[in-house]
Formats: C-alpha cells, structure tokens, sequence
C-alpha cells in the first residue's frame, strides 16, 4: 500500500474529499428547496436556496482548485480532479462517479484504490529511513 510524503497533502485529500462529498449532498437539496420554494411562492425560502446555492458554487471552485494538486502517489495523476484519461479496468463507480467512490473511501476507510492504476493508498505518511548507524568518512 502506498502512503504520501507529508501530512499537508492527506489534509488536502481530505478536505478536497469532503468538499466534493458535499456538493453531490447539496445540490439535490438545494434543487429541492428551490422547486419547493417556486411551487408556495415563498420567496424568503428562494432567496435561501439561492444563497445555499452560492455557497455550494464557491465550494465546487474551491474543490477545483485544491483537487488537482490531490495526486496519486504512483502514478502522479489528479485522482479527485475530472480528467479525461482512460480509468483501470477493475476501477469501480458510486452513483456513475470515479470521484465520488475516492472521496467516500478517504473519509471514510482512510484508504483509496486510485481510479487510473488501482493501485491501493493509504492515508498515512510514510516512514522516512535515515541512516544512523552509517559511518561518514
């Protein structure tokens, strides 16, 4: 199993992880709300959702910009970032998104098959070896 170099990027993961989680929660419920709120007329419950709305637009922006520094730590590909590439062939879906299965799994095992070479990684940093008993001449 793989692991990455600091602890700033499995932050990264995570936060990118969490904020594409949820937008996929907010937009249906968001489109809910609104529906709801044109169907009754209510127009303090539009102006809500069209603030929710916003909200979820700066986040999408956010999760852009963080996800394509969330790279693979083998194959050095954006794995939360929408790319054009082929996926592995064992690459499984959630709900028909490559990117949402990741996302659940970082937040939820703390571990990830990345979509393009399905090697496994795991949210944790990994060891750095010195060498203390090596003699300098």
């Amino acid at each position: 199993m793989h692991r990455f170099p600091s602890k700033s990027t499995i932050h990264r993961f995570r936060l990118v992880a969490l904020l594409l989680c949820l937008r996929c929660l907010a937009v249906p419920v968001i489109a809910g709300i609104l529906i709801h709120s044109f169907i009754y007329t209510d127009h303090d419950l539009t102006i809500i959702a069209l603030g929710l709305g916003l909200v979820c637009l700066l986040m999408t922006i956010m999760q852009w910009l963080l996800a394509g520094r969330a790279r693979c730590p083998l194959c050095m590909t954006s794995v939360l970032a929408r790319r054009g590439c082929a996926k592995h062939r064992n690459a499984r879906t959630l709900l028909g998104s490559y990117r949402l299965r990741v996302a659940l799994a970082i937040l939820f095992r703390g571990a990830f098959h990345c979509p393009y070479c399905h090697e496994p990684s795991a949210m944790e940093v990994r060891e750095r070896r010195t060498n203390a008993g090596a003699k300098h001449y």
